[in-house]
């Protein structure tokens, strides 16, 4: 199955409109919303921003309220990721979002679509290795992408703190800025503004 995956730094829903453009052009339909990640901060807020990024798109949007694993274990959600055009997923622990989804129905239509969006915490954690929030180091992900861990957000990250986790990488690491995103289409690896790679892409397959 041919599959888009759109790793992306942060600004879910404020600093990603070309792309996200790019993105509902090609994959038509309504999009899932998968805030799982966000559901110790403040869920309301980031989808009142994904309804207003909705209408300024024009798109149709369906919220998955997918919180915990009892959630991730429903069949209705993971069919209406499965029916979705594209399936974005946001928020910004990466933790939670690995502990809720792994081994679940939601998380498998996920990892069988054909275009999965994730933003910040939620990219970092679609990759094996995961780098994990609290200290920089690197932890299991989902794995949806393997051989490649991403740092989100990375224009927040002091040098200090990015040496340090670069120093403990067995693994390429792409340091990705809000506003910009690190691409997968099938066979081919892209990037939509400015990516620091270290190291080289996995391959594909």
């Amino acid at each position: 199955m041919a599959q888009q995956i759109v790793l992306q730094g942060g600004g879910a829903f404020t600093a990603n409109d070309e792309l996200d453009g790019r993105v509902l052009a090609e994959f038509p339909g309504y999009v899932a919303i998968l805030p799982t990640a966000e559901a110790f901060e403040n869920p309301d807020e980031l989808i009142a921003d994904c309804h207003t990024w909705a209408k300024r798109l024009g798109a149709t949007i369906k919220v998955c309220a997918v919180y915990t694993r009892a959630d991730a274990r429903e069949e209705s959600f993971a069919q209406i990721i499965a029916d979705a055009g594209s399936v974005y997923v946001v928020g910004d622990s990466p933790i939670h979002l690995r502990s809720t989804l792994k081994d679940t129905v939601v998380f498998s239509a996920v990892a069988n679509h054909q275009c999965v969006v994730a933003n910040a915490g939620s990219a970092a954690a679609m990759c094996d290795p995961m780098v994990d929030p609290r200290g920089g180091a690197f932890a299991l992900g989902l794995g949806l992408v393997r051989g490649i861990a991403v740092i989100t957000e990375s224009e927040k990250w002091s040098d200090d703190r990015l040496q340090r986790t670069l120093g403990l990488a067995n693994t390429s690491v792409a340091e990705i800025p809000t506003g910009a995103a690190l691409i997968r289409n099938d066979q081919k690896w892209s990037t939509d503004g400015t990516v620091i790679l270290h190291g080289p892409l996995p391959e594909t397959s």
